[in-house]
């Protein structure tokens, strides 16, 4: 075990391939680990993988992964010193993270008081404003009514965003044109939030037409932070990320060492500890960046983080909360080259989406140099029906985004998954896409493009099969 450490079995509180990426991490440290799974995941590839396996219930969710009761059960019946909830789930759950630390066990992620300051999205904008780091014009706290909606959409301007203030994913969120707009969708954002989150409060904000998603990876030790730079994420169907590179192609130096210094700033304000993100959007016109949201743990999209660094970031959050301090200064850390993440979802792109759960009857994952697949799978491998489509993540780095793509491009025609429809052949369109290659791209992009080559889509699959 590395020297150091305060913390020798590790139980993983999730599952799929970010499961499998901790245990990775974990065994890197010579760390003994524990992974929990429900009925539905014993025979999964996280499972196969660990040093021990416990059964925490059924497969429906709320009786297995977000059972914090039986999740703790578990971690005390194997003699766990630490927990590490990777994303989705309870890693964003104030209460979960309080429980594991009043169990005495560590959380591998913030201190419960962080990630609920930083999961109340109001709250994060008013700390994000008090640390001096640029927010998008709108409300200062929660708002309940539709009226006091409406007036703050009207001194800000249309069209504006109207947003749940607990949550994300996507949900909670419209977008209102005219007033009419706002009476009718207000109570609608509220209602969605309620359902999802337990809360429904919302916030409205100025909408940043043609912006950027970009965010920054920070990491701190609760004492200080350091940043790994920026990616983009701009990239996305119905506000879920799809494609994600670093750094940024659209950010200039200028603006990037202002982005960054701004999400360190914002993590010391609030003693950070483990890894993190600090989300914004970016305005290419202007220049101008502006915060939208912390996320309170490792990201899906680390990954192409790790590839232009050089640095695990699950072994840094590991190291970090189980009591050791920064192990790189900043000047420490550089980037080299471009890195690009595609999303493999066992999803049909040209039926709408929809998930398609089944059996892995055959699988070739591409090799060579600047090429990463971050999965869950095998031969034989079923799977279920009960948890979100993501299968993996197919990862390249090269030295400029041009020859990343190219990659991306020949790596994803080397990559099969039979047995199941998946959104490969999606990204495969979108490397081939002008304006894609041209970083002629936008939030609100994909989905309009969407609109137009669904049919197209539909074609090149049966001319594939």
């Amino acid at each position: 075990m590395e020297q150091g450490l305060s913390i020798r079995k590790l139980l993983i509180a999730n599952r799929g391939e970010i499961a499998c990426r901790v245990i990775r991490a974990a065994k890197e440290l010579g760390l003994e680990t524990v992974q929990v799974v429900s009925e539905a995941d014993t025979d999964s590839l996280a499972a196969r993988m660990a040093d021990h396996v416990k059964v925490i219930g059924p497969p429906h969710p709320a009786k297995s992964y977000l059972n914090a009761d039986a999740i703790l059960s578990a971690a005390r019946e194997c003699g766990a010193d630490a927990i590490h909830p990777g994303y989705g789930f309870l890693s964003e759950n104030a209460g979960f993270a309080d429980a594991v630390e009043s169990a005495g066990l560590t959380f591998i992620g913030p201190l419960a008081d962080t990630i609920r300051l930083m999961g109340d999205k109001a709250a994060a904008r008013a700390q994000a404003r008090d640390a001096g780091v640029p927010t998008v014009p709108g409300s200062d706290g929660v708002i309940n009514d539709v009226d006091e909606a409406l007036t703050l959409a009207e001194a800000i301007g249309f069209p504006v965003m109207i947003k749940a203030s607990a949550g994300g994913g996507g949900r909670g969120i419209r977008v209102a044109e005219d007033s009419d707009d706002v009476r009718r969708l207000a109570p609608q954002a509220s209602s969605e939030a309620e359902a999802a989150f337990g809360d429904g409060g919302i916030y409205v904000e100025k909408l940043i037409e043609k912006a950027r998603h970009v965010e920054v990876q920070v990491l701190g030790d609760g004492l200080d932070v350091v940043h790994f730079f920026d990616r983009e994420c701009s990239l996305q169907r119905r506000r879920q990320k799809v494609w994600e590179e670093a750094p940024s192609a659209a950010v200039g130096n200028a603006a990037r060492a202002r982005l960054c210094a701004s999400a360190v700033d914002l993590a010391k304000s609030v003693d950070y500890r483990g890894a993190g993100t600090v989300e914004y959007l970016y305005d290419e016109a202007t220049g101008e960046f502006y915060f939208i949201e912390m996320n309170t743990r490792i990201q899906v999209e680390h990954p192409v983080t790790e590839m232009i660094c050089g640095t695990d970031l699950v072994i840094g959050m590991i190291r970090v909360c189980a009591g050791q301090k920064l192990a790189l200064t900043q000047d420490e850390i550089a980037r080299t080259g471009h890195a690009i993440e595609v999303r493999l979802n066992a999803e049909d792109p040209v039926n709408n989406f929809m998930p398609f759960p089944g059996i892995v009857t055959g699988l070739r994952v591409p090799e060579g140099d600047g090429i990463r697949f971050d999965h869950m799978l095998y031969d034989g491998y079923e799977v279920p029906p009960f948890y979100d489509s993501l299968l993996g993540k197919l990862i390249v780095w090269a030295p400029d985004r041009a020859q990343a793509i190219t990659r991306l491009a020949s790596a994803l025609g080397r990559l099969d998954i039979d047995g199941l429809p998946t959104t490969a052949p999606l990204h495969s369109a979108l490397a081939g896409n002008a304006e894609v290659q041209a970083n002629a791209v936008h939030t609100d992009w994909m989905e309009t493009w969407l609109e137009r080559n669904t049919d197209k889509l539909a074609k090149q699959e049966e001319a594939a099969a």
